[in-house]
C-alpha cells in the first residue's frame, strides 16, 4: 500500500512538473502534536503529544495553487486503560510511532506573485501507519491545514501552520437489531484526532 501510494504521487508530481513550467519548493518542517485518547469497546490508548518532523514536495501550478506530496512521522507512546483507568500494557510495550503519507493541494490568498505574506489553506489524502513493538498498521488518513508562508528576497522562506490530521480504523463489529428481530453486523470505528502547530523551512526553486 505504502509503495502503491509513493509511486502514484510521484507519477502525478512528473506529470505535473512536465506539463507546465512553475515552481518547485522542497519543504522541511517541524512542530508539536497534541495528545489524543481513542476509545475502543472496553478500552482506550491516550497517544501522548510528542515532536513531529517531516518534509516534502510541493509544486506551483500556478501562483496560489500548488500539488504536495509529503511525509510526517512522530515517535510517542501509547498507554492502554480499561474504562474503569486500570493501566493494561507495561512500559515496555507502549513505545511507537505515527506516520503519514498524503497527497494534497493548498490553495494560497494573497496580492499575487510578488506579495511577501501569503496565508493558505489546504487539504490531503493518504495512508496513517501506526507501529507498536515493530507491529505496524497502515489505515486510511487525511489532514486539513491553514497557514502563512512569509517569503524572503532568497530562495528561502517559512511556514508557520496549524493542522489537523486523523487517522481512521475499523476494530471489530456491534450487533444490531433491526425492525423484525433481524441482527445485523456493523462496523465498529477508532478515529485518531491530532491537532498541533509546525514550521516550514521552504527551498523554492523556479523552473
Amino acid at each position: 500500500m505504502k509503495k502503491i501510494l509513493w509511486i502514484t504521487s510521484l507519477v502525478l508530481c512528473s506529470v505535473a512538473i512536465r506539463a507546465q513550467p512553475g515552481t518547485i519548493s522542497l519543504n522541511l518542517d517541524a512542530g508539536y502534536t497534541f495528545h489524543d485518547k481513542v476509545h475502543f469497546d472496553a478500552a482506550y490508548t491516550d497517544v501522548q503529544g510528542a515532536f513531529r518532523y517531516g518534509g516534502g514536495l510541493e509544486y506551483f501550478a500556478d501562483f496560489n495553487k500548488s500539488i504536495v506530496v509529503k511525509y510526517h512521522r512522530m515517535d510517542t507512546y501509547f498507554p492502554l486503560y480499561s474504562n474503569a483507568g486500570e493501566r493494561l500494557n507495561t512500559d515496555n510495550d507502549y513505545k511507537g510511532s505515527v506516520n503519514y503519507i498524503l497527497v494534497g493541494g493548498n490553495t494560497y490568498f494573497g496580492d499575487g506573485l510578488d506579495a511577501k505574506v501569503n496565508p493558505y489553506g489546504g487539504l490531503g489524502l493518504g495512508v496513517g501507519i501506526l507501529g507498536v513493538n515493530d507491529n505496524t498498521a497502515t489505515k486510511f488518513a487525511w489532514d486539513a491545514r491553514l497557514g502563512v508562508k512569509i517569503k524572503t528576497s532568497s530562495v528561502v522562506s517559512l511556514k508557520l501552520e496549524a493542522y489537523m490530521q486523523s487517522i481512521i480504523s475499523t476494530f471489530g463489529s456491534d450487533v444490531w437489531i433491526g425492525y423484525g428481530g433481524y441482527a445485523y453486523a456493523v462496523p465498529d470505528y477508532a478515529t485518531l484526532w491530532q491537532f498541533g502547530f509546525s514550521g516550514i523551512i521552504c527551498f523554492d526553486f523556479k523552473r
